[in-house]
């Protein structure tokens, strides 16, 4: 008796594994061991391994000081325009108004430490009260960390590195956020921060002291100032109300100045029958030495500089990120990615791994202050947290370090401060430090607390499925958001109340509802189990994916597809098959919208409307 065996038809069961896509990625080592190299072969590995080395230090040098030169450009396009905004004193009077000016400021000059300058100079000279410069302090510290959000950006081309890398950078972003969303109510409330630090600057006896130190300055500075230089006074000059400086350029000419002071007398302007003349001190300044950099003798205005500046700082900085990330990819493998990953991601032996998380903070504060720039520090794990090589739970703790590192560079410079307003400057800049300190007090100790990871989390799953959100979310809060506030500080509090407080509260009740959907659907009414009453764009990204999508094809329509020949559409299927636009690289996750040319427009857009 022959009995037929018949097999099961195949299913792939790669489909019902699903792998943590926050694990840390395994380097591997492709290449030759030391053991089986001969004397030649040794000798080749090390030099290659020496000129990385070099190769990448000359890198970061370049990256650094491309950062230096955005921030300049940023000031020539938009400075006078931040200083124009903070003379906005009914506005700035208003909290949240504040919040926004000190977020937006900071994007035009892309410089906290100039975006705090201006502030401390307008405290110091009684323009602003210190509790109503607490708000423009906070949102300086949400400004500054675009930047390294931009960075994300330019790991968008491979899924899983964009996922952790903008995960990396959003982790700051919302450790500023949800800072400010509890500490800024607490301070108007209660004022604590401008009483605190008001407290500590009258309780010691704080004496004028020296610059603070140019680190990496020293390093950075012979190249940034060969290219351009600023007269950093001018916006501030704006910012206070003084006239000439408004004509001013942001260029810096003379680099060597002497000042000379004397008593002369001087017409009054208080006298109407007579004319009558008054001693006054008249400081004369005498221009010595031309400054050396590129645009010193320019007939160019400062638009025009800072745009060519802006483009060429922007190329050579997404550049070097590219090239960081290539060779990070190449050296860090086999033993040494063995190394990094024990030094950067293991924790202490118990009972001491608690300490860990504080060991980074130390780190990141005290990398901050050598190269005194969080903009800088941050943007420069960013990429390590995208290749995989520093964990995303190991990024937030050196993030949160950077944030104290910044303010204590503020410090030292405001302590360098004439005595008359050392005392404003230095609590300008304790208010900056106690903000943060307070806000890791809320956002670490306790696991449980860590919120900003989890919502970078979110947000980087979110981004890698649909890339394009990630260039909306930076669109909608570090832009639309606070020229929306802006706009409607301009026309009363009144105006603002009614509009936010609407919006607020729908946020807040879709935030519970959706907590309760996910953990208590039972307390809900059946209709808000789910969102599937609203229309699908209403609650889904799906039909703005497909919009996004069919733009995407119609500019390639428009830029490559337009020119094709007969001869060219006769070649067969498989060459149109190739030119096909696909969006998603893992079908898996969710369906595949391939779009041929421009066909089928009609019909997506038909979808979406339904």
């Amino acid at each position: 008796i022959k009995k037929s065996l018949s097999m099961a038809p195949a299913v792939s069961t790669a489909a019902l594994i699903e792998d943590d896509p926050w694990d840390m990625p395994e380097l591997q080592d492709t290449g030759v061991k030391w053991a089986d190299l001969d004397t030649k072969g040794k000798i080749l590995r090390v030099l290659t391994i020496a000129a990385k080395l070099i190769l990448l230090l000359g890198l970061l040098y370049m990256f650094v000081c491309s950062l230096d030169i955005l921030s300049s450009a940023f000031q020539l396009v938009g400075g006078k325009a931040a200083g124009d905004i903070f003379q906005e004193n009914t506005v700035l009077s208003n909290p949240l108004a504040g919040l926004v000016i000190g977020m937006l400021v900071t994007l035009l000059v892309q410089s906290s430490s100039t975006s705090s300058s201006i502030v401390v100079t307008m405290v110091s000279s009684g323009l602003l009260e210190v509790s109503t410069a607490v708000p423009i302090i906070m949102g300086t510290n949400i400004g500054t960390s675009v930047t390294n959000t931009f960075v994300a950006m330019t790991q968008v081309g491979d899924r899983n590195k964009f996922r952790r890398a903008f995960a990396g950078a959003t982790v700051h972003d919302f450790f500023n956020w949800l800072s400010v969303l509890v500490l800024l109510p607490l301070e108007v409330a209660t004022g604590y921060l401008v009483k605190l630090t008001d407290l500590i600057v009258k309780s010691f006896n704080i004496q004028s002291g020296e610059n603070a130190p140019a680190l990496l300055n020293v390093i950075t500075d012979p190249l940034t100032q060969s290219i351009i230089e600023l007269d950093e006074t001018v916006i501030s000059g704006i910012a206070v109300g003084d006239p000439e400086a408004k004509n001013k350029s942001l260029i810096k000419v003379w680099c060597q100045t002497a000042s000379n002071t004397t008593i002369q007398n001087v017409t009054a302007s208080n006298c109407s029958n007579f004319p009558c003349w008054e001693l006054k001190n008249v400081t004369e300044i005498t221009n010595i030495k031309k400054c050396n950099h590129i645009f010193v003798n320019t007939n160019l205005s400062d638009l025009a500089v800072g745009l060519i500046l802006l483009a060429c700082s922007l190329l050579i900085l997404c550049t070097c990120l590219i090239l960081i990330v290539k060779l990070l990819n190449s050296m860090l493998k086999g033993q040494v990615a063995v190394v990094i990953n024990k030094i950067m991601n293991t924790d202490f032996p118990f009972p001491f791994a608690w300490l860990t998380g504080y060991i980074a903070i130390v780190v990141g504060a005290g990398m901050t202050f050598i190269v005194q720039s969080s903009s800088v520090f941050t943007s420069a794990i960013t990429p390590l947290v995208g290749i995989g090589v520093i964990k995303l739970e190991r990024a937030y703790p050196l993030s949160l370090g950077s944030n104290i590192g910044t303010t204590t560079t503020a410090i030292l410079a405001a302590m360098a401060s004439p005595v008359e307003k050392l005392g404003n400057s230095l609590q300008i800049a304790l208010v900056h430090l106690f903000f943060n300190l307070s806000g890791i007090v809320l956002w670490y100790p306790i696991p449980f607390t860590r919120l900003p990871i989890r919502m970078a989390k979110a947000l980087g799953q979110l981004t890698a499925q649909y890339r394009w959100f990630s260039g909306f979310y930076i669109i909608a809060c570090f832009f639309a958001f606070p020229l929306l506030v802006f706009g409607l500080s301009l026309a009363g509090w009144q105006v603002l109340v009614g509009v936010l407080v609407p919006i607020v509260a729908v946020l807040i009740f879709v935030i519970i509802v959706n907590i309760l959907q996910k953990h208590k659907p039972q307390w809900l009414p059946s209709v808000l189990r789910s969102w599937d009453f609203l229309p699908q764009w209403a609650h889904s990204l799906e039909p703005w994916d497909r919009v996004v999508t069919i733009m995407a094809a119609r500019c390639c329509c428009c830029c490559k597809c337009c020119n094709v020949t007969e001869e060219d559409e006769e070649t067969g299927t498989q060459e149109n098959k190739d030119n096909e636009i696909e969006m998603y690289d893992k079908p898996t996750i969710r369906p595949l919208y391939a779009v041929k040319y421009c066909n089928d427009f009609t019909i997506l857009n038909n979808n979406f409307l339904q």
